[in-house]
Formats: C-alpha cells, sequence, structure tokens
C-alpha cells in the first residue's frame, strides 16, 4: 500500500538522496573535525593494508568521474556523502545495508563502505565536498527530444500524481543544498536514472520520501527528467 506525504514533505520537493540528513551511527556523529588531508590520501590511494581499494579508480581524480555508471562526487555535500557511506555498510551481520542494488542484489559498494571506519567516511566525505566539479567530463543533457519534459518534472512536478518539483529541494539550477540535498546538476544522466528506479523498487531504501515520489513516476518520466537535470549547471 502506497504511503501518504505530509503536506511538509509534498512541499519539500524531490530529493534524490537524503531528505534531512544526519548520521546513521552514532559513531559517525562524535568523530572530531574531519581531515581533509587524510581523506584525500585515503581516497586517491587507498590502504591496501585495510583492503581499502583507491576511490579515484572508479570515481575519477577528486571526484570528477568518467565513467557513467560511477556518479561524479565533486562538489556534494559531506553530509550527505558521509550519510551514504554509513548506508552502503550494513549495520550487523544480520542486517541488510539500506543501500542495495538493483533486485536486492548487494551494492558495489557495499565491501568497501564497511571497510571504512568512521573518521574515513568522514574525511572522505569532507575531501569530496571541497573539490570542483570539472565541467569538461560532467554529465549533460543529451536527448532534446525530451527536453521539454524533463524541464516540466524539474520545474513543476507532476501535480495529477503528486510528485514534486524537484527544484524545490535541489535548487533551481540543480546544485543542492549543503547539509541536506545532494547536487544533480552535472551528474551522469544514466546514474540518475538508475537511482530513481532503485528508488522506486526500494532496492535503494535510505529515503521513505524518495521512494514514495519515485513510485508515481513512470520510466519515460525518469529518463527525461534525469537527462534535464544532468545539463544543469
Amino acid at each position: 500500500m502506497k504511503l501518504m506525504l505530509s503536506r511538509i514533505v509534498i512541499a519539500s520537493g524531490l530529493l534524490l538522496g537524503s531528505s534531512v540528513v544526519s548520521l546513521a551511527h552514532a559513531a559517525d556523529v562524535a568523530v572530531a573535525k574531519p581531515d581533509a588531508a587524510k581523506g584525500e590520501q585515503l581516497y586517491t590511494n587507498g590502504d591496501m593494508a585495510r583492503g581499502i581499494l583507491a576511490c579515484a579508480s572508479c570515481h575519477g581524480a577528486a571526484g570528477n568521474s568518467i565513467i557513467p555508471v560511477n556518479p561524479n562526487l565533486a562538489s556534494q555535500p559531506h553530509e550527505y556523502l558521509a550519510k551514504q557511506l554509513v548506508d552502503f555498510a550494513p549495520k550487523d551481520e544480520n542486517s541488510k545495508p539500506a543501500r542495495g542494488g538493483p533486485n536486492g542484489a548487494p551494492s558495489v559498494m557495499a565491501p568497501f563502505a564497511s571497510a571504512l571506519t568512521p573518521e574515513d567516511r568522514q574525511n572522505i566525505a569532507y575531501y569530496l565536498s571541497q573539490q570542483p566539479l570539472d565541467m569538461k567530463t560532467a554529465g549533460t543533457a543529451t536527448n532534446e527530444a525530451t527536453m521539454e519534459r524533463g524541464q516540466l518534472i524539474w520545474r513543476g512536478g507532476l501535480p495529477d500524481r503528486k510528485v514534486p518539483a524537484c527544484a524545490g529541494c535541489h535548487s533551481p539550477n540543480g546544485a543542492g543544498v549543503p547539509g541536506t540535498y545532494p547536487r544533480l546538476a552535472g551528474q551522469h544522466p544514466s546514474y540518475l536514472a538508475d537511482q530513481l528506479k532503485l528508488f522506486r523498487s526500494n532496492d535503494r531504501a535510505n529515503n521513505t520520501v524518495m521512494h514514495e515520489i519515485a513510485d508515481r513516476m513512470s520510466d519515460a518520466d525518469i529518463a527525461a527528467v534525469a537527462d534535464y537535470a544532468a545539463g544543469l549547471r
């Protein structure tokens, strides 16, 4: 049964990530001020002694991914990134991560996130939040045929299906809201579409509101708004 969205939630708009960002684990909250230098070291080189691969091997130098299935992480809010690293890892051996892969399969991020300490997560997230998004390699809109539909959903939502405007949370230019909602502008459109579908299926179960919103969107709606969002600057 579909859950009813409150008026406050509907007004808040489309958030492709965390509704109100709060770290899931108390240990992560208690971490001292993040260290960007340590975050850069771990992101760039990994730590083979602990089985941690370099994040840059998939997400590119300074968080600028050139592989469309892997998201750009540069310029994302620190709090948002830290929470996602928490959500990729299971809380214990008897639980599933809040962020899973398609059809209930574990996300490829699960083993990497599980190997990180709370300090690691904060340091990596803080480092990435300070990196500029490289517009030369950033995602962009590619489908002119769906531009009008994508713009409609982004700016005004789909009122007949109670889908709020994406701009309400992610800002009109897609820059997001630091500390609360992720940046979508310049993200790879295929990645955005995949995440909306994961929200819809609830395989990505770390945001109830996004599940409810995506559940009201068709594949065509998702493709159109994901392409439009990628082209925002």
